[in-house]
């Protein structure tokens, strides 16, 4: 029998020799397409793992695996490819878009997301290295032509010995993990020694116009490194996202488990990014040392209630325990115990029914592996148990995931245009999004624009973005089509980003800025140009 994959192989290269016509050639890739949820949200996603390094956080709650990156363990599958990859950051890439190509998913439109412990901690010339590296990978990557897997003769970042010592200490015994991993780890600066930033922006430059491009590039990082410096090195790598470690908005119990920053830090965090224009999402864990379930719902309020917040993505991590971890010793000594599951199920439900309509729930449960949680929730299908719940209940769901419009056809004469403000502490949001309504299914999203209006016009420390509105985000949602292709029955390439650019564009112009810039990224640079908008020096902008 052959694989789909083999079948798949086989299919492009009949449609590239002109002996498949390019209706029966989508009959086949739809019929044989594997995992298709991966880009049914309009892109690919690509994650990859930095290497192990010292952590300037001490939470209780987080794993000590010094085989990896702070708070990851070997076992997720994402940490699993940055293993059998050397935590390479070319090879980590290309082989995970030969990966997607194999199973019949495009390749043209990346969002790269890298994460491991806190990015900021790194070596600043490790970050340009491992950031151009990503990007020499995908400019490498050819998806028309064979790839074989790149397996260069490379070793480990850290030192195999050492983690066997750290193996055989005993339980209690251990060393942290940042003395650890300072022993474990390998000079490996001669690979980055000669990195500069100019190598950088001509791989960037390069990708702008390459078949395979980076349209969203993420890095996770804590708010007490976030500082308007930081923010400006970040975008100058070409980000246009940050996962920010909030955990909780509660100080007391941000101080019971060494969280190392106060609920202030997180605020001011969030309005500085909120300034530059960057997506913020978020990770929120409920079940932490000296919450309650009361508690947990309450803080999750805020996140909503109060305007230094309102983030645009979230990823929900209710706390599992670790035997690795700190918290261990607290479990032992009946301090903390794990919510039972009618306690994460009353918890998950009361915040996903209160998760405003701008805001993506992109997980629910954490990807860690059964095998390494002693106590804690188990069950890696928690959001379907609680979306069943709230269905039972006739309560509907308006967060941006559960209204994705992926796979399913709809009527392109039923498109609806929603606009939907909000305020923060700087700024007016507006969330304008184009939705429509399918049979037995309400009403699905098809994509959607944020755009930002600062209240504070003339005072940004980011000198370009005085004076301007600001595109956070622009999302075309369904299956993921290459570019310069179209589609009759899905929403991608229908010119809905055109017509939400002009409707932001007119919100501008009313609002009296005569400006209106975005933070694009480096892949989306040559799209913006032939929407009118010019280069900056960090951003681009078009006159209202």
């Amino acid at each position: 029998m052959y694989s789909k994959s083999a079948l798949l192989e086989y299919i492009e290269s009949q449609k590239d020799n002109g002996k498949l016509d390019s209706e029966r050639y989508k009959q086949l890739k739809d019929t044989l397409i594997m995992k298709r949820t991966r880009t049914a949200s309009g892109v690919t996603p690509v994650t990859v793992l930095t290497k192990p390094f010292p952590c300037p956080g001490k939470c209780i709650f987080c794993p000590n695996d010094i085989r990896m990156p702070k708070s990851y363990l070997s076992d997720e599958p994402g940490a699993q490819r940055a293993f059998r990859n050397k935590f390479d950051p070319y090879q980590q890439t290309f082989n995970r878009l030969l990966e997607y190509k194999s199973i019949g998913h495009p390749t043209d439109k990346i969002e790269l997301i890298v994460l491991g412990g806190t990015w900021s901690a790194y070596p600043k010339d490790y970050q340009v290295w491992f950031i151009k590296r990503c990007f020499d990978a995908m400019n490498d990557f050819n998806p028309h032509i064979e790839n074989e897997m790149k397996d260069d003769i490379k070793s480990l970042p850290y030192d195999k010995k050492v983690i066997k010592d750290f193996e055989k200490e005993t339980k209690h015994e251990k060393q942290s993990y940042n003395v650890m991993v300072s022993k474990a780890i390998k000079e490996i600066e001669k690979e980055y020694k000669d990195i500069t930033w100019e190598k950088l922006f001509a791989s960037q430059k390069k990708n702008e116009t390459s078949i395979t491009r980076c349209i969203g590039l993420v890095i996770e990082t804590r708010p007490d490194e976030i500082n308007e410096e930081e923010i400006i090195r970040i975008r100058k790598l070409g980000a246009t996202k940050v996962q920010l470690g909030v955990q909780s908005l509660n100080d007391e119990v941000l101080k019971s488990n060494k969280r190392g920053h106060t609920v202030k830090t997180t605020r001011n965090a969030f309005n500085m990014l909120r300034k530059a224009g960057f997506k913020i999402h978020i990770h929120w864990m409920p079940n932490l040392y000296g919450s309650t379930p009361d508690m947990d719902i309450k803080d999750f309020q805020k996140l909503f209630n109060e305007d230094d917040f309102k983030p645009d993505e979230m990823k929900i991590y209710p706390c599992s325990l670790i035997e690795s971890a700190e918290l261990y010793k607290y479990y032992k000594k009946g301090l903390w115990k794990p919510y039972t599951e009618e306690e994460l199920l009353k918890i998950l439900t009361n915040i996903t029914k209160d998760t405003p309509r701008y805001c993506r729930i992109t997980r629910m449960i954490r990807d860690i592996g059964s095998q390494d949680i002693v106590v804690g929730n188990k069950k890696t299908n928690f959001r379907q148990l609680v979306e069943n719940k709230l269905k039972e209940n006739n309560v509907k769901i308006v967060e941006i995931r559960s209204r994705e419009i992926r796979n399913t056809e709809f009527d392109h004469n039923n498109i609806e245009f929603i606009d939907t403000e909000y305020e923060t502490t700087i700024s007016t949001e507006h969330f304008l999004e184009f939705v429509t309504t399918i049979k037995n299914g309400g009403k699905k999203l098809l994509g959607f624009l944020r755009l930002s209006l600062p209240k504070d016009k003339s005072n940004n420390f980011i000198e370009e973005l005085n004076d301007t509105s600001m595109i956070r985000e622009i999302h075309v949602y369904g299956p993921s089509l290459s570019i310069g292709k179209t589609a009759k029955k899905e929403s991608q390439h229908l010119g809905l980003g055109e017509k939400l650019i002009q409707h932001a564009k007119n919100i501008s112009k009313q609002k009296g800025f005569k400006k209106m810039s975005v933070i694009s990224s480096i892949g989306t640079r040559e799209y913006y140009r032939k929407k009118g908008f010019k280069d900056g020096n960090l951003y681009q902008f078009i006159e209202t």
